[in-house]
């Protein structure tokens, strides 16, 4: 058998589908009878489809975000960083237990993109993470967090329903 080590994979890019390859993954390591937990930065929708899914496959779903971030300047943006930082604090918990073999963490690059969170924080946290899969997604993924994975899937977009004017779609969006 393969020694364990650590393994950081990364969806990013401006295209619809990182969080959805994401899941997929919580999808195939929950068959192999492996230990899962996705936690969702900037979300804060819980019901949309692929979570009920998720968690009827008994996959834990932690959502820490507080849905679209505003700019900067915006009274609302210390709450979204204030909810991030919650969600970073579950996160460096959630790598130090080896609870898991798979850590999702969704929408972590645009939160750290955004500066919701410190990229030299996140780095430094993956940096010191026992062996176990960790999977970043979002857009705007950083040099910083791109240099540190072993997989980088950027994601873009061609074409969207959305410009030709056809609403977001339960089962398919959301």
């Amino acid at each position: 058998m393969p020694e364990l080590r650590k393994n950081i994979l990364i969806f990013t890019g401006d295209g619809k589908g990182k969080s959805t390859a994401a899941f997929g993954m919580a999808l195939r390591a929950v068959g192999h009878q492996q230990r899962v937990l996705v936690l969702q930065f900037m979300k804060q929708d819980d019901s949309i489809g692929e979570l009920a899914g998720l968690k009827q496959l008994g996959i834990e779903v932690i959502q820490t975000g507080c849905g679209f971030v505003p700019k900067p300047e915006h009274p609302d943006y210390a709450s979204h960083q204030q909810s991030a930082q919650q969600g970073f604090v579950l996160a460096c918990e959630a790598l130090a237990s080896s609870k898991y073999d798979l850590v999702v963490f969704d929408e972590i690059c645009g939160a750290v993109a955004k500066g919701l969170l410190e990229e030299a924080e996140v780095v430094d946290a993956l940096l010191n993470a026992p062996a176990q899969n960790i999977v970043l997604t979002g857009r705007g993924a950083t040099e910083g967090l791109i240099a540190l994975a072993d997989t980088v899937s950027e994601i873009n977009c061609c074409k969207h329903a959305l410009a030709n004017g056809v609403a977001a779609r339960k089962g398919v969006e959301f």
